[in-house]
């Protein structure tokens, strides 16, 4: 596993989603958006996926995955590959758990007073209405690269 630094982890922690891409039988790249539930220094991301779809089916097959997330205000942004290993959500810690049950909470507050304050967004608050978690996806990071153009990182 690779070691994540403190930026990395910062980054990640502070995005609201990720792009998970697999890859098919075919060979085609699946992308789909992800809430990172814990990353931690080691180089291991835990995600909690809510359905038993293409990714799921992707990552049985084949556990080739990365993570990518871009700050397009700060122009910054990271890649994280590994390899995914799925679990039932029978299998979860309770802490992982309840760190997605926080996120949602986090995100709900974010919009509810996003929208008090007159910005336009999803009523509704779409993530009041998600289903329970269905399995956990945990990732061993092998390699991380950094989407920062180099004449920016001089």
């Amino acid at each position: 596993m690779k070691k994540l630094n403190n930026d990395v982890i910062h980054f990640f922690h502070n995005q609201g989603c990720v792009v998970v891409s697999t890859v098919n039988q075919a060979g085609a790249v699946h992308n789909v958006c992800k809430g990172i539930v814990e990353i931690i220094p080691d180089g291991k991301v835990f995600l909690l996926d809510l359905y038993h779809g293409k990714t799921y089916a992707h990552l049985r097959a084949n556990p080739n995955i990365s993570i990518t997330a871009i700050d397009e205000h700060k122009f910054k942004g990271y890649c994280l590959q590994g390899k995914a290993r799925v679990a039932s959500v029978t299998e979860v810690e309770p802490r992982l758990i309840n760190a997605w049950e926080e996120k949602m909470t986090g995100r709900i507050t974010q919009r509810m007073l996003k929208n008090i304050s007159g910005e336009k967004g999803h009523l509704r608050h779409p993530e009041a209405r998600l289903p329970e978690p269905k399995y956990l996806i945990a990732i061993d990071i092998e390699n991380v690269i950094d989407l920062t153009p180099l004449h920016l990182t001089e």
